[in-house]
């Protein structure tokens, strides 16, 4: 009798900054039913050093690609940090060019929190602190990141990750990831350009997260 061959599951792995990201990705994931699995690590602030560590350290195993997801406010308002998130671009771009598993290096400039007032169809610039406490009806910032159904809130009620995929600039990002998908072979190839003049400009690549999740 021929013995039953198991299949092993491919998985995505999302490198989160904090709570927020970590939430919603995690509400997103159970909603939405993703055929490949995604396994999220919290990264709990730390810098992009702790970012490049854990990526390098990070076991590889059936990963399809792994997306690290961080806020560009750090590196602009230290020129430390700056110094961090170059080295940390500088090794995704050489696990890319090496045909390893492809890195996506996604930057939310300033932060997160502006990425998910974009979901509202009210905000128009405001300063985001007082946009979650007034509109999104949060005693706090610091209560918006830590409610676990973030994903919930900020795709209900007119909310949606639509509107705020629709309000991206590519033009405006400091990186892009151009990719190129073969499905049936579960193969990513990626090419990542930047610039750093436009480190600065509010917007996103989160766009390529949601991208590359749909095509599977």
């Amino acid at each position: 009798m021929s013995r039953k061959i198991r299949e092993t599951k491919k998985n995505f792995k999302v490198f989160c900054e904090g709570d927020t990201e970590y939430n919603y990705i995690d509400e997103m994931r159970r909603q939405k039913r993703f055929s490949i699995a995604i396994k999220q690590v919290n990264m709990k602030g730390g810098g992009y050093s702790n970012f490049l560590d854990q990526v390098k350290t990070d076991g590889t195993t059936n990963c399809l690609a792994k997306f690290i997801i961080i806020d560009g406010d750090r590196a602009v308002a230290e020129e430390g940090e700056k110094k961090n998130l170059r080295e940390l671009l500088e090794y995704c771009m050489l696990q890319n060019q090496s045909g390893r598993i492809p890195h996506f290096l996604i930057v939310d400039y300033p932060d997160f929190e502006y990425i998910a007032c974009l979901h509202t169809p009210k905000f128009k610039g405001q300063d985001v602190a007082q946009y979650i406490v007034k509109e999104l009806g949060y005693k706090s910032v610091d209560e918006f990141k830590a409610d676990e159904k973030v994903y919930n809130v900020l795709n209900a009620n007119g909310n949606s990750s639509d509107l705020m995929l629709s309000l991206l600039r590519k033009d405006n990002c400091f990186i892009v990831n151009e990719y190129h998908i073969k499905k049936k072979l579960y193969e990513i190839k990626i090419s990542t350009v930047y610039d750093w003049e436009k480190l600065g400009r509010k917007g996103s690549n989160i766009n390529e997260l949601f991208e590359i999740l749909s095509s599977f």
